[in-house]
């Protein structure tokens, strides 16, 4: 807590029961109790942080006041973000990708007076939303324009979380910031576990594409970098198309994790990459109800407080050296197809920002090491993992039995072993098959997995349940290759200048952590 004595503004914690925590007269008595001074001296009171402890049924709120004491708060300036405009005759840097990655490294690069030149292979926000529909209604996929590849990359259209552990990385704060100055909602610079929701997220990327080409930068949609132009150990440009020839300064690769062709351009090139771990496995689908009672403690059947939002949860353990773990939880939240060729079929999670849907769904996965896929070294060299997410995908297609209709099977079975007669209801609109998913994925898949639910259905008494589908196959976690890069400078070894970013790199997971690192790759220009 800090005092008007500090000299600085005075931040006071509290902690409410729920039922009062937005009773504005409880706040500044709390406040005031907190202060030790009469709560008429209590001018303003401006939420700076709001966190929910549900660890217990009398469920708490966690809140964080900038307090005007004896006099209201001066007024707050607006969230805003200020380029300098950059001229066509300034350093350009190609910047592979408009995900979170590539569209902050765009950003920091204009800072430092280069012009980037932003290179997206599918389309922009709002025709990408058009190319959604044939996956959805006839499980058609476009296979440069989907739910991974287009404008904001995958997470336009995804649940927008922004939590992140990676504070270590960069400033968080100022990627919160960015994000409310092109339009998020301010909301995001006080919760503790922030989320836009993908209803918001197009229009968002397009207010960013906006602040880059009003700097002088530039966004070019159906731009596949199909090669890179090197000499002498230094990028000097990349291919369009197949056709036409870019050159640059500097390369900034944040293609994101399943731009497979660029891996297999690297492979060709004997550019160095390396094989890293990642995790594959299943969404695992919830009636939203059902946990919110487990989460928030109460009877089944009881509608939610309003003042709760819908309930999350995060779970995690290890089995034989495997981490088992729930990713990408989506409260409120539907499953989509992310599948970005026609020979395969790929799930995912999303929300809007209500998380209103009567579903929850989170990945449920199993790590998986170099040592996993050696059986696909052989034909693939350090591209065996992404032949062993390739299977994968390819044998859900097979089960599922055509389009984009998904493999799957109650939980209950899959720890029986028996196949599901009937499955429940669920979000998934491609629609689903009932498959025996235990027989399908590899055994130390499995049989890591079904210790994992077990376990997590004693810490959470009814996450088993029959009414749990587990949903095939969540394989695009993070990437199973890295395109290496010197810590310091963080260019790859072998080629100056080529800066490699983000989530397809093998650098960050997550909006913010992805964003953080093309921060970070734009500053090292």
């Amino acid at each position: 807590m800090t005092t008007p004595e500090d000299h600085g503004p005075t931040m006071v914690d509290v902690i409410l029961p729920l039922e009062r925590s937005e009773d504005e007269s409880f706040q500044k008595k709390a406040v005031a109790r907190k202060l030790k001074i009469p709560p008429a001296r209590i001018k303003e009171l401006r939420l700076r942080k709001h966190s929910i402890d549900a660890r217990r049924k009398d469920i708490k709120i966690q809140l964080r006041f900038e307090v005007g004491v004896d006099a209201e708060l001066l007024p707050e300036a607006p969230v805003e973000i200020h380029l300098p405009s950059v001229p066509s005759s300034a350093k350009t840097v190609v910047i592979a990708g408009s995900g979170p990655a590539g569209l902050f490294a765009a950003l920091t690069a204009i800072k430092k007076g280069w012009r980037p030149i932003v290179l997206e292979r599918g389309k922009d926000a709002s025709a990408r939303r058009y190319d959604l529909a044939p996956i959805l209604r006839h499980g058609t996929v476009i296979e440069n324009s989907n739910y991974c590849f287009g404008e904001g990359g995958a997470g336009t259209f995804s649940d927008g979380k922004l939590y992140t552990r990676a504070t270590k990385r960069g400033p968080v704060r100022t990627v919160y910031e960015s994000l409310v100055a092109h339009g998020a909602p301010p909301r995001i610079l006080i919760d503790s576990h922030p989320h836009i929701g993908s209803n918001l997220l197009p229009n968002l990327v397009k207010a960013i594409r906006e602040t880059i080409n009003g700097a002088g930068g530039e966004v070019r949609f159906g731009a596949k970098v199909t090669d890179l132009i090197h000499a002498n150990g230094t990028i000097k440009g990349v291919v369009i198309n197949e056709n036409e020839e870019l050159s640059a300064d500097a390369v900034i690769l944040a293609t994101g994790h399943s731009a497979r062709d660029i891996y297999r351009l690297f492979h060709r090139h004997r550019i160095l990459l390396e094989q890293k771990p990642f995790a594959v496995g299943v969404r695992i689908e919830h009636p939203q109800p059902l946990i919110d009672s487990l989460q928030y403690h109460y009877e089944r059947g009881r509608e939610r407080p309003l003042l709760l939002p819908a309930a999350s949860y995060n779970l995690a353990t290890k089995v034989r050296g495997r981490g088992v773990h729930s990713f990408c939880m989506c409260p409120g939240g539907f499953i989509v197809p992310a599948a970005t060729e026609n020979d395969e079929v790929v799930v995912n999670g999303m929300s809007l920002s209500k998380r209103d849907s009567p579903f929850a769904n989170s990945g449920m996965v199993v790590t998986v090491e170099p040592e996993d896929v050696e059986h696909f070294v052989g034909e693939n060299g350090v591209l065996a993992g992404i032949a062993f997410q390739k299977h994968l995908e390819q044998a859900a297609k097979e089960a599922g039995g055509g389009g984009q209709v998904a493999p799957a099977q109650r939980v209950v079975d899959f720890l029986k072993q028996r196949g599901s007669g009937q499955l429940p209801e669920s979000s998934y609109k491609p629609g689903l098959n009932s498959a025996r998913l235990d027989e399908i994925m590899p055994a130390f898949i499995v049989d890591r997995m079904k210790e994992g639910l077990s376990l997590f259905g004693k810490r959470m008494k009814g996450y088993v349940t029959e009414e749990a589908n587990l949903i095939g196959f969540e394989t695009r976690t993070s990437s199973p290759v890295r395109i290496p890069r010197d810590p310091d400078t963080l260019q790859h070894p072998e080629l100056a200048r080529l800066f490699p970013c983000g989530e397809g790199a093998g650098f960050a997971g997550g909006i913010v952590s992805a964003a953080l690192d093309g921060m970070r790759c734009a500053e090292a220009l």
